[in-house]
């Protein structure tokens, strides 16, 4: 009993830690990513701010245009992390430019945050934000030819989980997304009691039930699981187990590591002004490269 409440101390010691580690770091990153996008250039892209996808607070996306001419224009949507109770797509302007500059459209989106909102809330918002693109691509002046989702932290789980979810979504764009990429996903983990994210789900429901990893089905969509060399907040297996189960059912997946970035300076990495020292950016336009050659 004596060695049980030993480890059961230092197990609560542990997770503590992690919250404060996860605290600390968002904090840093408000700060950050407010430099970063004071700082992120406003040529060679147009941006429309605040477009409304659907009729809550919260259903609203920005859209960065290229100035590459339209039909060569794919279009990214990323989803932004902070274990769905944390973070804003005004946080991410430096993603749509690094990506915009390069060819791409991008629409960064909210959705709904815990713990007001629960799983499956935040899927519903991603499908309605993509049937709205789909339906109003002509006046957003966007082409949904070739799409790829993108997400990182908790975005990454939701975009996955557009796709493998044990309630399935009609996405009129589903034939035309042609990749996930996932940075620093969580696809597979048991959420019960956990204080990093235990709000975000409903504490009943068994994680078997809800993580992407068990739904898994057979498509063309090219995966590419990023993980992060010093991540300390989402465990690589979530990567590898999910890694795994599509090869198994036959899809195409690829596993990158990224060196020198942690969890959350992965996706700041990204940014024009640090891309230069890191490779998440080169590696993920490599990875966009082979999804739609």
């Amino acid at each position: 009993m004596r060695l049980n409440l030993q480890r059961w101390s230092r197990q609560l010691n542990e997770t503590v830690k992690a919250v404060k580690i996860l605290y600390r770091d968002f904090r840093i990153y408000d700060f950050g990513s407010y430099a970063l996008n004071r700082l992120t250039p406003k040529q060679g892209y147009s941006v429309q701010k605040n477009v409304p996808y659907g009729l809550k607070a919260r259903h609203r996306l920005d859209l960065y245009r290229s100035s590459a001419p339209r039909q060569q224009r794919p279009l990214i949507v990323f989803v932004h992390g902070g274990a769905w109770m944390h973070g804003d797509k005004k946080d991410y302007s430096f993603i749509g430019e690094a990506f915009a500059k390069e060819g791409f459209d991008v629409a960064v989106i909210n959705y709904h945050l815990a713990p007001a909102h629960i799983f499956p809330s935040y899927i519903d918002d991603l499908s309605l934000a993509l049937n709205f693109i789909s339906q109003s691509q002509q006046k957003l002046q966007v082409v949904t030819e070739n799409i790829v989702l993108m997400g990182h932290s908790a975005g990454a789980f939701n975009v996955m989980s557009a796709l493998y979810n044990p309630k399935p979504y009609e996405l009129l764009s589903r034939d035309k997304i042609r990749a996930i990429i996932g940075l620093a996903g969580p696809y597979h983990f048991d959420y019960k009691g956990d204080p990093l994210c235990a709000d975000a789900f409903d504490q009943e429901l068994p994680y078997q039930q809800v993580m992407p990893y068990y739904f898994v089905q057979q498509n063309t969509i090219k995966h590419y699981l990023f993980t992060a060399a010093n991540d300390n907040i989402v465990g690589p297996s979530n990567s590898t187990d999910l890694d795994a189960r599509l090869k198994e059912l036959g899809n195409y997946s690829q596993l990158i590591s990224v060196p020198r970035v942690g969890h959350i300076t992965m996706i700041g990495s990204v940014s024009s002004i640090f891309s230069r020292f890191f490779s998440t950016k080169s590696q993920i336009m490599q990875a966009l490269e082979d999804a739609l050659k």
